[in-house]
């Protein structure tokens, strides 16, 4: 994250600190004593690139205000609002173009689409990203000022051979962490609190993909910041999987069953979580899904489009969806939409 956080400085925040907190001129020029000396003052802080693959000299603005850049206040401050700021534009971004590329918007048809549910995943999504990024920003800053294993060079790490071992370990690492972390907000104590909030679309959007409550969402990110405490992660590839796993976080919301894949947990696998509560909690692969006792596999049907978008079995699904949420939630308080107020994508 150092990567953004340099970026993020040179070409936005060098200015903002500058700004606002302006370096304080001596009162005189000791030991020259010049009463009419005009050289501004400059910070003492030294330009360290934060990896050798990219070199972007700062500006005059970064040598300008009393909070240079290794100060930590002003580094949790920044990294607070990229965390915010950044996972809203990709937010924005990648579930706009799923939902006007991919997603088939004839599920705004479907008997449990809830009435305005895409403002409603966007109104949550909204509400808990400044929040999360609250919990998340200190983790950032641990990892900015050098305390885990992140590494530049392929000369500084384990070796080549582990630039490309680095991508499937984190995969697999994260992905049994989140599988439990998710169940345990199943767990009917917790689900009620944290994670209802997100099975409130039965029928998710590209949209609904961030709209959790805040401390539900930051929970199943926590693999991802202390798998570089644990294990050896280059930076750039750092930030590569930090734009991935919110990709992902996308595509599996967005209705489009490309694929019966017995290994990765596809969109297909994860609209049956939606739909059937307690099945597929884990968000990349299968496996411990399989282990735990908890993999469903979606049916032949819901990859033959036009069956899985006809009224007769949406019927058949809206039957089974009530059955489930009366007994996990014991009451359905979701506002579903009606034929007049539906739109009509055909």
């Amino acid at each position: 994250m150092d990567i953004v956080l340099e970026l993020t400085d040179t070409f936005i925040t060098d200015y903002v600190y500058a700004y606002f907190f302006p370096i304080r001129p001596a009162p005189y020029d000791y030991p020259k004593m010049s009463s009419n000396s005009t050289a501004q003052t400059l910070s003492d802080w030294t330009y360290t690139p934060a990896t050798k693959f990219l070199h972007v000299e700062p500006s005059k603005a970064a040598y300008l205000s009393s909070m240079s850049r290794d100060d930590p206040i002003r580094q949790l401050v920044t990294l607070y609002f990229i965390t915010w700021i950044f996972g809203l534009l990709v937010y924005f971004v990648f579930a706009t173009l799923s939902y006007y590329l991919i997603f088939d918007r004839r599920t705004l048809n479907h008997p449990k689409f809830i009435k305005n549910q895409i403002w409603l995943e966007i109104v949550q999504a909204n509400k808990s990203m400044p929040f999360m990024a609250l919990c998340t920003a200190p983790l950032f800053l641990i990892e900015v000022r050098g305390y885990g294993k992140l590494y530049d060079t392929t000369e500084e790490g384990p070796g080549l051979w582990y630039n490309f071992l680095q991508f499937p370990l984190f995969l697999v690492f994260t992905d049994f962490w989140i599988y439990w972390i998710h169940r345990y907000l199943h767990h009917p104590l917790v689900y009620k609190h944290l994670h209802k909030p997100h099975h409130k679309w039965i029928m998710p959007t590209p949209y609904a993909s961030h709209a959790f409550h805040p401390l539900d969402g930051f929970a199943q990110s926590i693999p991802y910041h202390v798998f570089p405490f644990i294990f050896p992660l280059q930076k750039v590839a750092y930030v590569v999987l930090f734009v991935f796993v919110n990709f992902w976080s996308i595509l599996i919301h967005d209705g489009e069953y490309l694929t019966n894949n017995p290994i990765v947990n596809g969109a297909a696998c994860h609209s049956l979580h939606h739909s059937r509560f307690e099945v597929n909690y884990g968000q990349f692969f299968t496996a411990f899904d399989r282990l735990g006792g908890t993999y469903r596999q979606p049916e032949a049907w819901m990859f033959e489009k036009e069956k899985k978008m006809s009224q007769a079995k949406w019927k058949t699904e809206s039957a089974q969806v009530d059955n489930l949420v009366k007994e996990v939630e014991g009451s359905d308080e979701r506002t579903y939409g009606d034929e007049k107020t539906m739109k009509k994508n055909n």
